[in-house]
């Protein structure tokens, strides 16, 4: 009799499960991910001539990972937030406040203050789809804050951008006339950029002990965040769904936007899925999300999934997650940092919070932030 294989040894894609994918790819299942490293043996190596490959593909995949310089007249040098209501809590203070990430475009957050001496390591934590920006202080903030972090709470820029009833697309629609072609997915990374600058340069805080954490669509974001967000030196994903073409929706217009035509493209098709496939006939994308976590390497990431089954439902991370940080283990082993990247399935389900997801990310941030209660004293 056969042992039966270690799953959380596998390589292979994952099936795709839902039906509205533009890209059904039948027997994906079957075929390896590719390695990043064949033929690479050192980090000098990686770093030298394939890391500047894939950082290209991915800039021109994203439509660009920040803002053109003539474009730089939207957005302030130094964010100077409106302050409102200042309550005091058991444990930590809040500030309620709005930010403004363009001149005309005012985000709401809430930035939680530790009463322990700083410095303070903060947090960037973003909700998800469904709730509003208040709900990662319930999440998440009240915990971190009270034991010596500081903490901003908001969400992403499809919530409510320039007007009071944007929806996800019609904020996408905004961003293209303004910017041009701007993925939802680097814009919503760009924006968690100015937060942690923000963050990190607000008395007390500790600019260079920073992370972000977001579940489901924030989760999404925080994927990105790890390869784009060179301000964060920490990152948690909770149940992102991690493959590209699986049973999730990275290419809806406001994550990736695979299949609307656009100008900029130089190929037949002009579309970002045909930059995806990027010719490859087997089923299977050349390029998916263990290249965004190899650019990660070797800043500390934590993805934790809600499911030990081998396919889940929408937007889960399962056992199939395995395949996606094991091709970019090989990477940051390169690094001899393989301890930075840490996958956790858990069977707690989708949500932000659970018996075995909760101690992985307070653990996690703990460990690689080292809030002055716990910080090692140098």
């Amino acid at each position: 009799m056969q042992p039966k294989a270690d799953p959380s040894k596998r390589l292979n894609f994952r099936r795709v499960t839902i039906d509205r994918s533009p890209a059904q790819e039948p027997g994906v299942e079957r075929e390896i991910i590719p390695s990043l490293v064949e033929g690479i043996g050192t980090r000098a190596e990686w770093e030298a001539q394939r890391r500047p490959a894939l950082l290209a593909a991915w800039r021109q995949i994203l439509g660009r990972i920040e803002p053109n310089p003539q474009d730089l007249k939207w957005f302030h040098e130094v964010l100077e937030p409106r302050i409102g209501s200042l309550d005091r809590l058991a444990g930590y203070d809040r500030l309620t406040l709005e930010l403004p990430l363009e001149t005309d475009f005012l985000q709401p957050a809430l930035l939680l203050l530790p009463r322990t001496p700083p410095p303070w390591p903060g947090v960037v934590a973003w909700t998800s789809s469904s709730p509003d920006w208040r709900s990662p202080e319930v999440w998440w903030g009240a915990w971190l804050a009270s034991r010596g972090f500081a903490v901003l709470c908001s969400w992403a820029h499809i919530r409510g951008y320039r007007g009071p009833v944007q929806g996800p697309l019609a904020a996408t629609q905004q961003v293209y006339a303004r910017f041009g072609r701007w993925s939802g997915m680097s814009r919503m990374v760009w924006d968690v950029r100015q937060q942690a600058r923000f963050l990190g340069a607000w008395p007390g805080v500790d600019g260079e002990r920073l992370g972000f954490m977001g579940f489901s669509l924030s989760a999404k974001t925080a994927v990105y965040a790890a390869a784009f967000a060179p301000e964060m030196a920490a990152v948690v994903a909770i149940d992102a769904g991690l493959p590209l073409n699986g049973a999730t929706n990275y290419y809806a217009p406001w994550y990736l936007d695979w299949t609307t035509p656009h100008d900029d493209i130089p190929t037949p098709e002009r579309t970002v899925l045909s930059l995806l496939k990027a010719g490859r006939t087997r089923p299977g994308f050349a390029h998916d999300h263990h290249e965004i976590l190899a650019l990660a390497a070797p800043r500390p990431f934590l993805l934790i999934g809600s499911s030990t089954d081998e396919l889940s439902g929408w937007d889960r991370d399962d056992l199939s997650s395995w395949a996606y940080i094991n091709r970019a283990a090989e990477v940051y082993r390169l690094y001899n940092a393989a301890a930075n990247l840490r996958y956790v399935p858990t069977n707690d389900g989708h949500t932000s919070n659970g018996p075995s997801i909760t101690p992985a990310w307070q653990q996690f941030l703990t460990e690689r932030l080292r809030p002055a209660t716990t910080a090692r004293r140098d």
